[in-house]
């Protein structure tokens, strides 16, 4: 098969990176679709910054993916380069060739994905192989590097990354996790000790690994994807993309520098904010969406901010990232508009996303264990003995002696509510319209609840206990809390953006809408989002 036909079949279907299977849901796989998007979205870019110049017919351009897997955005980028220098290069081999020795480079995350990302773009696992469409490199890396890496052990972890030694200070035969691009404390020294001399990128665009797997999965996972954001950016390339789970924008552990650095950046000049991780990753469960971002060095304005769901029609907002008042990106473009609504009507005027002290509804919500007793607390069942205190625990309700809880003493004998610390939800899934919240219950005087419930109050009465219920159970209400909640934990910071009301009635989305001006187009926008909530028995995940 000649050089010009091998290269030519790599356009025929079913592309083999349409159906791989990821490796696990902390390394995703990009489908080739995902990765043109964002590829169409640099080119338009690049067209509008330089007189409508073509990216893809430049053949000065430097690419880097520093965490290549399957090798896919390297693959369309020599496609797309491959067609747009035909005036310049006309002989196919001398193109190709230019395009992979002098304009194309990545970094393998694992060997495993540096063997099968050079097969997508060289044709050939080894850059040198006779059966490689790259010509002249010596080495069987080529452009697409990978050396293993160990971890630097400071106390037990990894100063890089957070890793920790009993699990990852593995032996030479088991992948270390320690990626290369990250692992360094000069990223411009170890490009040139991987592709030497002076490595300026002109794009660096990839998919990174989006957390830690080092034995606390699905409970304290870490995430590690900010990382090679940060690192990217101390490269200063001209463009920088990036496709990242969404969580950033109002939490995710360990990420209050990286959301702040990242909301006050007015060089990002577009996010495109997926609703459900599995329009763009089919099969991958990722709770909270997924979004890619262009980062633009020489750009200071407003960020585009595009959403995407199912078949919901897109809304697109040129806004700033950080509206003042606020330590979140505010996700939904039709939620901003209602926020400042409600602002406005609290504030007087909707010049800041903060409420007043005394209209802060988070205030009246507990931290975690607000009785000082873990999810897994049982107590006494069905024996109540002198002093004892009825607790609502995980799984039904149990007994403790009133004299053994030492903390929300003043809440014991008050009416409140307690709302469930995680909220309902449908597996790994994102779907709306969901409730946002798990149904709370009012708490007689003599009731406490253990780390499962946040208890919300105190009040005085049963009347007021049930108005705050009531006004929980609107869909304008959980709309304010979904704005600032960036996971199924429920914690009193998510109910920042919700106002108290007057505990003297039962509350409507009627009452609500009408007192905050909003519109017949916002109302149907909280409908799509926000369930109904039966508040006789509402047991419907969702």
């Amino acid at each position: 098969m000649t050089t010009k036909a091998g290269f030519a079949l790599r356009g025929r279907n079913p592309d083999v990176l349409t159906c791989i299977a990821n490796l696990s849901n902390d390394e995703v796989f990009t489908p080739p679709e995902l990765a043109n998007r964002m590829l169409d979205t640099l080119a338009d870019v690049w067209a509008a910054d330089n007189s409508g110049a073509n990216i893809w017919a430049d053949s000065s351009v430097k690419f880097l993916d520093p965490c290549t897997k399957s090798g896919v955005f390297l693959r369309e980028i020599t496609s797309r380069l491959t067609k747009g220098l035909v005036g310049e290069i006309p002989d196919l081999e001398e193109r190709v060739n230019h395009i992979l020795t002098k304009q194309v480079f990545g970094i393998g995350i694992t060997y495993l994905t540096s063997l099968l990302a050079r097969r997508s773009v060289y044709c050939s696992k080894h850059s040198n192989g006779k059966h490689s469409i790259a010509k002249g490199f010596k080495s069987d890396n080529g452009n697409i590097w990978f050396k293993r890496m160990e971890h630097t052990w400071v106390n037990g972890r990894c100063k890089f990354c957070g890793a920790n030694v009993k699990i990852l200070d593995r032996s030479e035969d088991l992948e270390t996790h320690a990626y290369a691009f990250i692992h360094t404390q000069n990223i411009t020294t170890r490009l040139v000790e991987f592709f030497g001399g002076d490595m300026q990128f002109d794009v660096i665009i990839g998919n990174p690994p989006y957390q830690l797997d080092d034995g606390g999965y699905g409970t304290s996972a870490a995430p590690i994807y900010h990382k090679f954001v940060e690192q990217t950016k101390a490269l200063e390339p001209r463009y920088l993309s990036m496709i990242i789970p969404a969580r950033w924008f109002a939490g995710g552990k360990g990420l209050d520098e990286f959301r702040k650095s990242m909301l006050t950046d007015n060089r990002l000049r577009s996010i495109d904010d997926f609703l459900s991780a599995s329009d763009v990753f089919p099969g991958v469960g990722l709770k909270g969406g997924v979004c890619y971002f262009l980062w633009d060095r020489d750009y200071p304005g407003p960020c585009r901010v595009t959403t995407h769901f199912k078949d919901w029609p897109t809304s697109t907002v040129s806004r700033p990232l950080l509206e003042k008042g606020a330590d979140v990106f505010i996700r939904f473009n039709e939620g901003l508009s209602i926020l400042k609504k409600v602002m406005a009507a609290e504030r007087g005027k909707a010049t800041s996303m903060l409420l007043p002290e005394n209209k802060r509804f988070d205030r009246l919500v507990s931290s975690r264990k607000p009785f000082g007793l873990e999810t897994t607390f049982k107590g006494k069942i069905n024996t109540k003995q002198t002093g004892d205190i009825l607790v609502y625990r995980n799984g039904g309700t149990g007994y403790i002696n009133r004299d053994s809880i030492s903390t929300g003493n003043e809440l014991i004998d008050k009416w409140k509510l307690f709302a469930g610390y995680a909220a309902p939800g449908t597996g790994n899934k994102d779907t709306y319209p969901h409730r946002i919240i798990s149904t709370p219950f009012v708490g007689s005087p003599g009731t406490i609840s253990s780390e499962t419930y946040l208890c919300i109050g105190p009040f005085d009465t049963r009347t007021e206990a049930e108005s705050v219920l009531s006004y929980l159970s609107c869909r304008l209400t959980r709309l304010l809390i979904l704005l600032h909640k960036p996971s199924q934990h429920v914690t009193r910071k998510v109910y920042t953006f919700v106002p108290t009301q007057e505990w003297t009635r039962k509350w409507t989305d009627e009452d609500l809408y009408a007192k905050y001006g909003i519109s017949a187009r916002e109302i149907a926008f909280i409908q799509k989002v926000v369930r109904p909530m039966d508040l006789s028995g509402d047991a419907e995940d969702g």
